[in-house]
């Protein structure tokens, strides 16, 4: 009720019926107005909000917009918190948004809070995280909120995405794409070359390369004409996987050199380390007997950060330079602890990474254990399947050939 709406409000600002009274009302009016026995005119409601310090629909709706704001600002300093910094996270904050969903309807507030309830319940594995994620797309639509809307269209993409359905992934995107250029007018940069860069992400997983390099360049060029850095260097990681994948050498120095530039700029010892790895990645075995690097992967995997992030591709080269040294047991090793991480999700990091069963293949190969070599070259082989053709995929299957033709002739001999 409106009166029980002032009452409470007065009360929480620990002010008196005089105070807020003023001169314009009567401590009586007042009185009656919070005790709903006369109800105030536009005028005086709006003198009423003045004096409380709140907005008038503060006062005329069920929640104020200082509770939504209030309840918004844990929301979020929940929803970014670790998971292991508060125990049932999600749920914890559904909870805590759930009493509010039927009266979120206008407003940044209301956008914000169904936006996260909806990402929650998908966490929770609730289906309807679906309807509460439009009602939130849609406000923000309203309100031309552009940043906010392209962050809902790329997380129902990455639902997808993480299922490893990348066909109906890149469908839902170009759609979202397309109501996103529709609806809003201007589309702010770092929004834009967002956009480019998750379209040329899906493209190169579903194997379109021309479509995927088109985006991607079209990201690239945007920053340059712009000179704005968000996203660079995800762009030239992505630019130098795509040349590994096709094996030029030419695009790939060409990025690594981008790469490295914008590491050194920015300070960013991601990018020089994801500069160090990406350079010295080959299928070629020959070129891994730079002990140089090998000693910076040896430095790198003793920071507990680095190796949490990196420690799948730092273990691979080292297991690849094992290898080239003829330490066949310790590169079993080292490539046993290439584990495929959590988030990981793209094509281009699986090609990569499988790449470890095909060195072991050769491993066991080299020591005599032809049944395990065998199995393990055609795991290798399988791990492929589902993925777009690269040379990452030709190299594991011709591994997994040399492996049987040599495997063929020492059961011949042994005959």
């Amino acid at each position: 009720m409106l009166g029980q709406q002032i009452k409470k409000l007065r009360k929480q600002k620990k002010m008196t019926l005089e105070e807020v009274a003023g001169k314009e009302l009567t401590k009586g009016m007042l009185s009656l107005i919070e005790n709903n026995k006369a109800n105030p005119s536009m005028e005086s409601l709006a003198y009423i909000a003045k004096r409380l310090e709140v907005d008038v629909t503060d006062l005329l709706g069920e929640i104020s917009l200082t509770e939504l704001r209030e309840t918004l600002e844990k929301a979020e300093k929940f929803y970014n918190s670790e998971a292991e910094e508060m125990a049932d996270k999600y749920k914890q904050i559904t909870a805590l948004i759930e009493p509010f969903i039927p009266k979120l309807s206008s407003g940044y507030e209301s956008a914000r809070l169904l936006d996260i309830y909806s990402q929650c319940l998908y966490h929770e594995s609730n289906k309807n995280w679906h309807h509460f994620c439009d009602q939130a797309a849609t406000i923000y639509d309203e309100m031309n909120l552009t940043s906010k809307r392209a962050d809902i269209g790329i997380f129902k993409v990455m639902v997808k995405f993480k299922d490893h359905d990348y066909k109906q992934a890149l469908a839902i995107f170009l759609n979202e794409r397309k109501q996103i250029e529709t609806l809003h007018v201007y589309i702010d940069p770092m929004t834009r070359v967002d956009l480019d860069y998750n379209e040329a992400i899906l493209y190169f997983a579903v194997g379109d390369s021309k479509s995927a390099i088109h985006a991607m360049e079209n990201g690239l060029n945007y920053s340059r004409e712009h000179r704005i850095f968000y996203r660079i260097n995800d762009l030239y990681r992505l630019a130098t996987a795509q040349a590994l994948m096709s094996n030029d050498e030419e695009k790939k120095a060409h990025y690594l050199i981008k790469l490295k530039q914008y590491g050194e700029f920015a300070e960013d010892k991601n990018s020089i380390l994801a500069y160090e790895i990406l350079k010295n990645l080959s299928l070629s075995l020959d070129n891994h007997n730079n002990s140089k690097f090998m000693d910076k992967v040896d430095q790198y995997l003793l920071d507990p950060e680095l190796r949490k992030l990196y420690g799948p591709w730092l273990y691979l080269e080292k297991g690849k330079a094992l290898y080239c040294l003829k330490k066949f047991h310790e590169a079993i090793d080292c490539l046993e602890k290439v584990e495929i991480p959590s988030f990981i999700h793209h094509p281009f990091d699986f090609s990569i990474l499988y790449i470890r069963d095909s060195i072991k293949a050769l491993c066991y190969m080299q020591l005599g254990n032809w049944d395990i070599a065998l199995q393990t070259s055609k795991i290798a082989v399988e791990h492929f399947e589902t993925l777009p053709d690269s040379t990452f995929k030709d190299f594991a299957i011709e591994i997994s050939r040399t492996v049987k033709k040599a495997s063929d002739i020492h059961k011949n001999k042994q005959h």
